[in-house]
Parts: structure tokens; sequence; C-alpha cells
């Protein structure tokens, strides 16, 4: 026997004891919910961790009646892009931003009773949109079409168009079965399962890998759930109420923090919350802190700072553009605003029937200080060594209602009877039992 025969045998000996060695990765994605910025996110997510594993071929397990279009566009590109076999296994729902996603896949398998197609641009409220949206949508259908070699005419006319003035309606839209999705080149075949898939395309023997959200990102999702979001809120303005009340605990701002953090986090990385919605919430709590410590009453800064915070914290549960809601469904808009005004309004009922007991809570008292110091015990407060009452002076700087004065050369603490008094004002001290010197100002 020849030596070249013997080593023949010797090597493919080692490659059948180790063909799962040279076995192909089959990476399989699950789009089988509302396509929307954490589908987005979950997909591209799973092709970032399909190419760490170096994944031979991609499935994407799909069933949806379709979602939002820039979310769609996002999964269409990544699709393209990526440089590995996608396939798609419709399993009885391929519409609308669905139908987008699956002619953008190298080769599309449906299930018996499926369909593809309805891509039909709607609004908020579930009306065909303008023209100019459906023209945009066709125009993507076609280009994707096109890319991957189908008749981007019959995309096209997935969408259908807009017709009519006084009430808007679509003209004929292409919508198709299984067998008709194969005879129009939609649709490589019809197969019953992935399993029955993967014998169809020679990997049978691949090695299947099924993509799950890592914890981080799974926390992430958990935190976008709405009922959990108005806890978030409840913590917010709770926060905030007594850490006002005792400034300089910690864990009432740590709860603020927390929840605020927790609140917009998971929008931000899901998509859903821009810069700029961001950004203005932190505005209005800067207008709301001028309002409180620097300016007298509560008037138009005010306002506007709880304005800009409400709007902030109903912006970042909308996938909107800017101020653009088109496309985002109604009841999304009026869940957020419910959960947002809700938390807002319990928040102030919880603060107000809840704070004083919790100021005299066993646990606050094992956190902030309880001890008085009382005169009669012989602790005494007063600094100042002369007695000061009827004295005048000028107000040194602005009281509101508590500031300092001028008094023959030497500057004070003081403190009106609630009023303001502005600066370089006539004063006159009426009481002098603390640190501080209770005045009035002098009308002349």
């Amino acid at each position: 026997m020849r030596v070249s025969t013997v080593l023949f045998f010797i090597i493919s000996a080692i490659l059948f004891v180790h063909s799962d060695l040279f076995a192909q990765k089959v990476f399989v994605l699950k789009i089988r919910e509302e396509i929307d910025p954490r589908m987005s996110h979950y997909v591209e997510l799973g092709l970032q961790d399909a190419t760490d594993l170096k994944a031979d071929y991609i499935i994407i397990d799909m069933d949806t009646y379709g979602g939002a279009l820039a979310d769609a566009d996002k999964i269409r590109t990544l699709i393209l892009d990526y440089p590995k076999p996608v396939y798609v296994y419709i399993n009885k729902n391929a519409a609308s931003a669905g139908a987008l996603i699956s002619i953008a896949c190298d080769s599309i398998y449906m299930d018996a009773g499926s369909n593809i197609g309805s891509a039909t641009v709607v609004d908020g409220e579930g009306k065909p949109a303008p023209d100019k949206y459906q023209s945009y949508m066709r125009s993507l259908m076609r280009s994707t079409a096109e890319t991957n070699h189908r008749n981007p005419d019959i995309a096209a006319s997935m969408v259908g168009s807009v017709v009519g003035t006084d009430s808007i309606t679509v003209g004929k839209v292409t919508a198709f079965t299984t067998s008709e999705a194969i005879a129009h080149g939609y649709c490589e075949a019809e197969v019953h399962s992935i399993d029955e898939l993967l014998k169809r395309t020679h990997l049978a023997n691949a090695t299947i890998i099924d993509f799950e959200l890592g914890t981080t990102d799974s926390i992430i999702n958990f935190f976008m759930n709405p009922y959990l979001r108005g806890l978030l809120l409840l913590l917010i303005i709770g926060g905030i109420y007594f850490e006002m009340q005792s400034p300089g605990i910690g864990f009432a701002l740590l709860a603020t923090i927390v929840g605020i953090v927790f609140y917009f986090l998971p929008s931000y990385l899901n998509g859903l919350a821009e810069n700029w919605e961001i950004v203005i919430f932190f505005i209005g709590v800067i207008l709301l802190i001028v309002e409180i410590a620097i300016i007298p009453g509560f008037g138009f800064v005010g306002i506007a700072g709880l304005l800009l915070i409400v709007s902030s914290l109903i912006l970042v549960g909308l996938n909107n553009t800017v101020f653009d809601f088109t496309f985002v469904p109604e009841r999304d808009i009026i869940q957020s605003s419910a959960i947002v005004l809700f938390a807002l309004t319990a928040g102030i009922v919880l603060v107000f029937a809840a704070g004083n007991q919790f100021l005299k809570s066993r646990f606050f008292k094992r956190i902030a200080l309880q001890e008085t110091f009382q005169s009669s015990e012989g602790y005494n407060s007063n600094f100042n060594k002369i007695n000061l009452t009827g004295k005048q002076g000028m107000s040194y700087s602005v009281l509101r209602p508590s500031g300092k004065v001028n008094i023959d050369g030497e500057i004070y603490d003081a403190y009106t009877r609630g009023e303001f008094i502005e600066a370089n004002k006539p004063i006159e001290v009426i009481d002098h039992l603390s640190t501080s010197l209770k005045v009035k100002e002098i009308h002349v």
C-alpha cells in the first residue's frame, strides 16, 4: 500500500472523528413581535453576536404584522450589509414592515398558510399616510427587491398608492400566499419548520445557535415595561420631594438619580430617547431650581420648567422623529401621556399623604438628626454679644426672606417676617434671639 494511500485514510479518519470542528454554524434570530426600536436593537445585537461567533448563515424566524418604518429600514440595511447569507422563514405573517425585511433577505421560505405583502404605510391612527410616505416606501421596496434580483414592480405594488382627496383611500395592494409567492419569485419553497429549511439547504448537520438577549439587554428591556416606568417616575418625584424636605440626607437624592437613570437609559439604548429629549428634562430641572432658589414666587420660569420636564418624560417613551408623530400609534401617545400624568398626580398625593408619616418613622429617625438643644437646658445660639434690637442699617444683600444686613459697618445674617427686601434698603432690627437678626424695611 502506498504511503499516500495510508495518509489519505489517516486524514479521513481524523476528519471523521473531528467533523464537528468543521460543521457550519447557523444563527437563528426571532422576529415575532412588532417592529420597533427594541426589535431593531435586538437584530443589531444578534448580527453582532453572529459575527463574533463566526456564523456561516443567518435564519430569521418571522411572524409579524409590521411596525415602525424607521426601525424596519434599519433592520433592512443591517441585513443587506451583512456579509453572510441571510434566510427568512415566514411562519405565518410578514406584513408591512415584515415584508420589507423579508425582501432584504437572500432567500425567502414560507410555511403553509403564510402571507407576505400589504406594506402600505399607515399613520398613528392606522389610516393610510399621505402619498409622499407611500412613495418613499415604494422606493425602499423596489431598491431592496432589485438588490436581491426580485421583480421590483411586484415589491412596489405591495405598498399600493394613495388616491382620493376628500378621504384617503388606497389603490390595489399586493399580498401573496405561499404558492403565489413561489410563482412570482418571492419565495424559494414551502417548508414547515426550520429543520426542513435546513435539510433543503443542505445544512441539516449544521450547528444551530438560537440568539437570546444577554442579561444586561434583558434587564434593559425589563425596564421598558410601562408599569415599571410609572413606578420609576414615582421614585423620581418622591426622591426630589424628600431631598427638598431634608437636604443632605443622601438616600433621597440617590433614589432620584437611580430613578432617572433607569427611566432614561433603557429608552436611550433602545433608540426611543434622543439626546435633545433628555437635555430638555435637565433644562426643566434647572429652571425649577432657579425658580425655587432665586426667583421669588412661582411664575413663568417654574411653569416652563414643569412643562419641559413633563414633555421630556412623555417624549422618551415615543418612537417619534423630533415633533413628527405621523407614524406614532395614537395608543402609544395616550399610554405614555397617561403614565407620566398619573405618576405625577400619584406622586403629589403620595408625598403629601405619606410625607409627614415618613419623616416621623423609625427609619427616618435613624438617618436624620433628631436631637434639639433647648435654651432651658443651658444652650444658647445667640453669638451677638450686643442687643441690636431697634438698631437701623442697610440691607447688604437681597433678603428672600433671608440674607445679610450692614449695621454700623458690621455684616450680620438676617431674615424678614416673610417679605422680600432688595439690597441697599434701610432696615431696622425688630428681634435678635438667634444667630440671625429679624429685620423689617423702613419706608422713608
